[in-house]
């Protein structure tokens, strides 16, 4: 066996599936005995933009979409775009030989999974959702380990070797301080944060809300507001902002942006975080100890944000509220319940910190290197 490993990562489609595959591989490539690592991903899709900023990564292309979920005329199209991604997934595992293979689902991970099944090559999966998509169901039974982020994924996945270790996150969401992300954002030590946002894509519904809240919340309330719009939300909301709320710009109690490219920095930041209810979002929060209020997105496959959010709430580190009831009303009095009781807010801040891994990364690398024949 050579002590230098070449591996197989995939996983694409949503940043749910991807960012933690990026984890796991900004994990790898710190290992002495790695010599290369190869993703398999769709070109058109997010993950080939970020495979982009490793250099040392050679990014394998499949061409591969989400299967109809209805039988339709689609449904061949699909079936024979797939067996040719299919293929091309043989071929490289026989042209590259990796050593372990791991994906965290989405239908980009399928080909691969396929392959490495058809050639009775070991694989690891990772599923990232309560609620656990096709591509894990179906590649589960013959993984050699099945990593889960939540409990409730090990009754719906059949394995004999399935594993809770949480989602994967980045080092950083180890080592930050609260005081070293405020100091980074220039955001006073002294006052209560407030952390409203919406993902990459931002959130239509919060950004409503809370735009009829910022003056409110940092004026009246006295808390510094964070608002992340979503880069294609920003200057709708900017527009809607300077009719609701002209002075908003002279607040030193507010910042209003797009997106934060280090995550970490805003949520080690917070005291309480406004969000949706995806999984990666979920890990973060959790990870940084935070009390939250999840709005979950209404459309998300197989319903798994509000399952997510619901099983948050079931433990006491989050408050619920329906997009459809997401309103300014609402909103503040769910912000109030949390914000004017100091004891409450304790509380789910402690119960996060029990949710929250020890280092998911660092323990899935190592159960990924054990599955190495």
């Amino acid at each position: 066996m050579s002590n230098n490993k070449t591996y197989f990562i995939s996983g694409g489609g949503t940043g749910g599936h991807i960012y933690p595959a990026f984890t796991v591989v900004e994990s790898l490539l710190k290992q002495e005995d790695t010599e290369k690592i190869y993703y398999i991903g769709n070109p058109k899709n997010l993950e080939f933009e970020i495979a982009k900023k490793y250099p040392q990564v050679k990014f394998l292309p499949v061409n591969v979409s989400g299967m109809p979920r209805k039988l339709s005329l689609q449904m061949p199209k699909w079936a024979i775009q797939f067996f040719f991604a299919y293929l091309k997934a043989l071929s490289y595992m026989k042209k590259y030989k990796p050593d372990a293979i791991f994906t965290t689902g989405g239908y980009v991970s399928a080909p691969i999974v396929t392959a490495a099944i058809t050639l009775k090559k070991p694989y690891m999966i990772h599923d990232c959702d309560s609620v656990p998509g096709l591509v894990s169901k179906m590649a589960a039974p013959k993984a050699k380990i099945v990593s889960v982020a939540f409990e409730t994924s090990k009754k719906v996945l059949k394995s004999n070797n399935i594993i809770c270790n949480g989602n994967p996150v980045r080092e950083a969401f180890f080592k930050v301080t609260k005081e070293e992300a405020r100091t980074k954002l220039n955001i006073p030590l002294d006052k209560k944060v407030i952390f409203a946002m919406g993902g990459s894509q931002g959130a239509k519904t919060i950004n409503s809300a809370m735009i009829k809240l910022l003056k409110t919340l940092s004026e009246d309330m006295n808390n510094y507001v964070i608002l992340q719009t979503g880069k294609n939300k920003y200057n709708d909301t900017v527009i809607d902002l300077e009719t609701i709320y002209p002075e908003f710009k002279n607040n030193n109690n507010l910042m209003v942006c797009p997106y934060f490219d280090e995550m970490v920095y805003p949520l080690k930041a917070s005291d309480l975080v406004i969000a949706r209810a995806g999984s990666l979002s979920l890990t973060e929060i959790i990870q940084c100890h935070l009390a939250s209020i999840l709005i979950p997105y209404p459309y998300a496959a197989q319903d798994h944000q509000r399952k997510n959010a619901k099983e948050m709430c079931d433990k006491g580190v989050s408050l619920y509220l329906e997009d459809s009831e997401c309103n300014e009303t609402n909103l503040l009095n769910k912000i109030k319940e949390i914000m004017d009781n100091e004891q409450k807010l304790l509380e789910m801040e402690e119960k996060a910190k029990g949710l929250a891994k020890n280092n998911p990364t660092e323990d899935i690398v190592n159960q990924l290197k054990s599955t190495i024949q």
